[in-house]
């Protein structure tokens, strides 16, 4: 077996078997396998693709290329959510504490932010002394004490992918569902959860630009998650505008505090407690999913998860002083900007607000950035609102000289339209 003659054959559109693929994985990974061959190779599959036993042998190549998270001793039944990433998502800090508090476990390991799209992690790291970055055994200690432990990945997982991944962002392969669905599920299934929730976001700001593609690539990891024995379902969901209102870290914890608290925005809401109610029927916990989103809704009406957030916060210990009082969170200078027209709010680039938030402190350029996580955006409008001519729409905050030109490009990327419009949250559902 040799990489020219697997080259060759996906160069023909012809399938490859579970050996072949196999061989490319294991020999990249030891680096035996030089990257110009598994380039070749990459483009190759980029114009033919690969069917589903293919995508399926290399998902579990490149599980099996590094460690898998045992989470046995875990007592709860564990849940896990994923987003494909976007501007001003905060989901998991407010449904891990909404489905612990209805008596799950939600035991998440996370990841930072990047570029325009924002890290749960970063976030957390926004509220004084949390840690994330804590040990195996502390990490099932807390998720069995209190149902909730976000942290970062632990020990050696899916190294193959690590390397795969840089290579096709140098490559300008990245965009082929079969790789980006084995990518995302070998890092979910080398964690032991027992149900897993696909948010798979779509427009400007999301990495997937199309509907049909997007659901293409929702479909395929449902599948693949199902065939590892993963119960997994998945939404699309809109990210051509922000979702909530705050984008930064600071901002994005002080709403989901709010939104735990009952005062959260809609878009937010809605789709917190239609997740947990797919993930709380999936856990057997209730008997339908409109059963679990009743119980989420009452789990943030009568405080419960609110109390949840803040035992999580202080197991990993963080000063839980902030959440109970989010003013103490010491944001940058506020430059507000405000509506030359009158109307109705048609477009809000999400894409444009995230690069925005990056550039005034509260996302990453390279890994290797230091975030001010008093930076970001906080919007007073949104997309489908009113807004009056001389009405603040929405503050910028930053330490950063360059405000001007970051609110004047944001000015260019709000659409004021005469008309009402409406707004979709939810796509597409897949079980």
């Amino acid at each position: 077996m040799n990489m020219y003659d697997i080259i060759e054959k996906k160069k023909l559109n012809l399938p490859l078997d579970d050996d072949e693929i196999k061989y490319v994985i294991d020999g990249y990974t030891k680096g035996d396998i030089p990257d110009y061959q598994v380039s070749a190779l990459l483009m190759a599959i980029y114009f033919n693709k690969m069917n589903f036993d293919e995508t399926l042998c290399l998902t579990d190549c490149m599980l099996h290329s590094g460690d898998v998270t045992d989470l046995s001793g875990i007592k709860k039944v564990k849940l896990d959510k994923h987003s494909t990433g976007g501007v001003g998502d905060k989901v998991s800090l407010i449904l891990g504490p909404v489905v612990a508090s209805c008596g799950a476990c939600f035991a998440k390991m996370s990841g930072r932010g990047l570029g325009h799209t924002g890290g749960t992690l970063d976030k957390l790291e926004s509220i004084p002394g949390f840690r994330v970055e804590i040990s195996p055994d502390e990490f099932e200690k807390i998720s069995n004490e209190v149902g909730l432990s976000i942290c970062g990945q632990t020990g050696n997982i899916t190294p193959a992918d690590k390397k795969l991944y840089a290579l096709r962002d140098a490559t300008a392969t990245v965009d082929n569902v079969s790789l980006i669905s084995s990518s995302i599920m070998s890092k979910k299934i080398a964690v032991d959860s027992d149900c897993l929730l696909l948010d798979v976001k779509v427009g400007s700001g999301a990495f997937m630009k199309n509907v049909a593609k997007a659901e293409e690539l929702a479909r395929l990891m449902v599948k693949i998650g199902n065939a590892f024995k993963r119960p997994t379902k998945a939404l699309v969901t809109n990210m051509d505008k922000p979702l909530g209102k705050a984008i930064g870290n600071s901002l994005e914890v002080i709403e989901a505090v709010n939104t735990l608290k009952g005062n959260g925005p809609e878009d937010i809401y809605t789709l917190v407690i239609t997740i947990a109610g797919k993930l709380l029927h999936m856990a057997h916990l209730v008997k339908s999913e409109e059963d679990g989103i009743k119980m989420a809704e009452e789990s943030i009406k009568n405080g419960k998860a609110f109390e949840k957030l803040k035992e999580f916060v202080k197991a990993q210990s963080g000063d839980v002083s902030y959440i109970e009082d989010t003013s103490k969170f010491e944001l940058s200078t506020p430059y507000p900007l405000y509506a030359e027209k009158s109307g109705y709010i048609e477009k809000m680039d999400a894409l444009s607000f995230g690069e925005v938030a990056r550039n005034l402190g509260a996302g990453r350029e390279r890994m290797d950035s230091v975030l001010d996580m008093g930076a970001g955006i906080l919007l007073e409008k949104t997309v489908g609102e009113w807004v009056n001519k001389g009405e603040k729409i929405l503050t910028i905050y930053t330490k950063k000289d360059t405000y001007k030109s970051e609110l004047e490009f944001l000015s260019k990327n709000i659409l004021i339209s005469d008309h009402p419009v409406k707004v979709s949250l939810i796509y597409e559902e897949i079980d």
